[in-house]
């Protein structure tokens, strides 16, 4: 893959042969993170899990004290008073049964998550082949399928993220922006590893975390010593 010169100047920061202390990562990073609009900064995580097995699977979620730095659009499927309820909390889009044609048949996907009663759940269930290859199906786990859609909606407005086990056993997840200073990553970081390294699954045998990268939308990937964790 061609990279381009920006890229270029900035990989030659990275030491590829270095695991970095997070801090040194987070600063090189932000140090890193070049392009002309504020990157996102991602952590990947590759896990000695395999998600195959049901017992090794990884999912929940996580709200990130200083937020992702994005907006995001939440639609809650629900009935009755829970519906004022969701819209009263802030959410973006509410609705119930009259949601499914349009975004079956109209390929309408003008949100990022989606919450639902429990209630609603077997409606939602029509979706599984839209929402679910995106990722957005509400999973208990993550504490989208819910009878409590205020605290939903306003985890995921402070910067609730959900992590999950990819195909090739990586977690990949946001945890912030490179305008965020230095104390504001590292604070997402940490919350995030406590959150992950809680989530070991006990049937695992052998190392869990294999290696942590750090990277901005554009930039480099910087490596993070997984041995305190």
């Amino acid at each position: 893959m061609k990279h381009g010169k920006k890229y270029s100047e900035a990989a030659k920061q990275v030491d590829r042969s270095v695991a970095y202390e997070p801090a040194d990562a987070i600063a090189l990073v932000k140090k890193t993170a070049v392009a002309k609009f504020d990157e996102t900064i991602e952590c990947h995580i590759r896990t000695g899990c395999d998600g195959r097995h049901a017992d090794q699977q990884i999912r929940g979620a996580v709200v990130l004290p200083n937020g992702t730095g994005r907006v995001t659009r939440v639609l809650v499927f629900a009935k009755g008073d829970k519906l004022a309820e969701a819209e009263a909390a802030g959410a973006d889009h509410v609705g119930g049964d009259e949601l499914i044609p349009k975004i079956q048949n109209e390929g309408w996907l003008d949100f990022d998550v989606v919450v639902a009663t429990p209630d609603m759940m077997g409606v939602v269930g029509r979706l599984g082949k839209v929402l679910g290859p995106k990722g957005l199906m509400p999973n208990p786990k993550a504490g989208t399928v819910t009878m409590d859609v205020t605290k939903a909606v306003n985890d995921i407005k402070a910067g609730k993220i959900e992590y999950r086990l990819d195909k090739t056993n990586i977690i990949h997840v946001p945890v912030g922006k490179a305008s965020f200073s230095e104390e504001k990553l590292q604070e997402n970081f940490n919350t995030l590893m406590e959150a992950i390294v809680k989530a070991k699954p006990s049937a695992l045998k052998g190392q869990y975390l294999k290696s942590i990268t750090l990277a901005s939308t554009m930039g480099p990937g910087v490596k993070i010593s997984t041995a305190k964790y």
